[in-house]
Parts: C-alpha cells; sequence; structure tokens
C-alpha cells in the first residue's frame, strides 16, 4: 500500500506505462544571475547534472537520452525536461523553436519545463497552450519556490517573494497545464512550522505535484561559503525525516509527490544527504510514515471552512 501519491504511480494512472523524464540544457542563464550572483545555493551549473551541453540541438539530445533509456529499461515513452536554469528566461520565438523541437521528436508525449514564478507571462503560456494543442502533449511547468517563508528567501536571494509564485499559478491553471511546485525542506532559518506552512499554501492553491529537495550545497555557492565557515547550521538527518513526514501528511491527498530527496553526484557537493544514499533516507521516511500509521494528507483538516466543520456550524 501506497501511503503517498507517488509519481511514477501518476504517469501509469495517464500513460499506461513507464514514463521517463529526458533532461534537456537549453543555452539560457537565469535573471537572479544576471542581477547579482543568484541564488545563495546555485554553484553556478545549475541542476542538470544529466543534461548534455546546451549547444547541442534538442532534438539530437532528445535522441541520444533516449536511446540509452530505451536500452536499458524498454522504454517506449518519455517526457522533454526543460530542466536547468530559467527556461522562460529566453526571447518568446526562440523559447517557442526549442519546444517545437521537442514536440517534434518521436515518442515524446509531454514536456515539463522548470522556470521561475517571476519569469511567466500570458504570452509564454499562449505559445505553450499552440503547441500542447497542436501535438496533443501533456504540459507541466514546475515553478520553484523553496519555501513559503519569506525571511529565507531574502536571506538565500531568491529574488522573488511569495507573491510572485501565486501570481504565477493563478496565471497558469487556467490554461489546464499541471504544475510543480520545488520546494527546499531544510533551508538554513526554516522550522517544523515553515514546512506545514508551506504544505498550507500549496494545499490552498490549484497545485498538482511538489518536488520536494533535501538542501545540497555546491562547491563555489555563497552557501558552500557560509557552510565552510560555521555561519549557517543545518538541521540533523532525524529532524529533516520529522519534516517530510509533516509536510506530506498536511498536503493535499490529491498531490502528487514527485521526489523525496536531491540527487547529486557527491563530488560537485560538500554537503549531500548527510552522507547517506537517497534510497536509505526513503526507507527511513517510509519506516516512520507506516509507524506511525501516517497517510499522505491525514492533517489536511484546514481547508474549506474548517472552522464550520469542526464546530459543526452551518
Amino acid at each position: 500500500m501506497e501511503r503517498y501519491r507517488t509519481y511514477s504511480s501518476h504517469l501509469k494512472e495517464i500513460y499506461g506505462e513507464k514514463v521517463y523524464k529526458l533532461p534537456v540544457n537549453l543555452p539560457v542563464t537565469c535573471p537572479n544571475r544576471m542581477d547579482g550572483d543568484g541564488c545563495s545555493f546555485c554553484g553556478g551549473a545549475g541542476t542538470g547534472f544529466e543534461a548534455m551541453d546546451a549547444q547541442i540541438p534538442v532534438r539530437e539530445q532528445l535522441e541520444k537520452t533516449k536511446e540509452k533509456i530505451k536500452k536499458k529499461y524498454h522504454a517506449k515513452k518519455f517526457i522533454a525536461y526543460f530542466q536547468n536554469y530559467t527556461n522562460t528566461f529566453l526571447p518568446l520565438e526562440q523559447f517557442h523553436s526549442y519546444l517545437l523541437e521537442a514536440a517534434q521528436t518521436e515518442d515524446i508525449v509531454g514536456i515539463s519545463i522548470s522556470t521561475r514564478p517571476d519569469c511567466i507571462t500570458e504570452d509564454y503560456l499562449e505559445a505553450i497552450k499552440k503547441i500542447a494543442d497542436a501535438y496533443h502533449l501533456k504540459i507541466t511547468l514546475e515553478y520553484g519556490l523553496q519555501t513559503v517563508n519569506y525571511h529565507t528567501l531574502k536571506n538565500i536571494g531568491r529574488g522573488h517573494t511569495l507573491a510572485e509564485y501565486i501570481n504565477a499559478v493563478l496565471m497558469t491553471a487556467p490554461y489546464g497545464f499541471e504544475i510543480c511546485t520545488h520546494i527546499i525542506l531544510n533551508l538554513p532559518g526554516d522550522d517544523l512550522e515553515d514546512c506545514i506552512e508551506t504544505a498550507k499554501i500549496l494545499s490552498a492553491l490549484p497545485v498538482q505535484i511538489v518536488k520536494l529537495h533535501s538542501l545540497y550545497i555546491p562547491k563555489g555557492s555563497r552557501l558552500y561559503e557560509e557552510y565552510e565557515h560555521g555561519k549557517i547550521t543545518l538541521c540533523s538527518k532525524e529532524e529533516y525525516i520529522k519534516r517530510l513526514v509533516t509536510f506530506v501528511c498536511y498536503v493535499r491527498k490529491d498531490m502528487v509527490i514527485e521526489r523525496l530527496f536531491s540527487r547529486v553526484p557527491k563530488e560537485d557537493a560538500s554537503f549531500s544527504n548527510w552522507g547517506v544514499s537517497w534510497w536509505k533516507l526513503r526507507d527511513l521516511f517510509e519506516e516512520k510514515m507506516e509507524g506511525n500509521g501516517y497517510q499522505q494528507g491525514c492533517k489536511c483538516d484546514y481547508l474549506n471552512g474548517a472552522a464550520l466543520h469542526r464546530w459543526r456550524i452551518r
């Protein structure tokens, strides 16, 4: 019995079989890096560890990665994942041409676009919608929020607040795209209450997927300097598991949980997952959920006039 809605099960429900994401790297940066050094946890190379060089054409990137996955897993259906940096921080025509390349690649059934909540407009959403309709593709917009704590957002140099995220979600929802939100549960300065409030706000919005990350600290990042000089304190492995379990209990039952922990090459980070493999951490999480009899959403009792229901006032 699954105690939370996994992304793999979600894709099987839609496509009837296992579907794999193929990372795509575009020649793009981030407005936060244009204005300064970017987020404190960004090491400069972004997050596309498995992606190819951005100068390689999109279709070639997809075809090469697809062949590897096909041989290894006998996969038949794929999602083109525009992963690294801020993918809508491109001129609209150029962005559209990259999407078109992906849409016209054989066996691509969906496109996932990772971006910032302050880098989306109706023009971009309209362009995405046209391609989705023309090629019958399922589209997911992945917005990096990280936390709802605006003090923490400021401290990590995120460059936007909660308002921009809410605006992006409400702007995107009418188009019918899936909305995925990236969250880091152990940012310096955040605590358990921040995890609960983050779960509540996501649950109150038209968000279908959440991708959870455990903080990793890339070498060369500003956070790396702070970590090496003892200027920040990171929570323990046990505390992270507690936050993760709590978040899953408070988030809506129907929300898909795509990931529980970050997965990065050890050589690229000075800190990652307390030196423990992600699957061992997953086992600890699942043991905690099962041991307490928890299910996703078991504490999601705060929406839709909760006080009226609690006091039976109607």
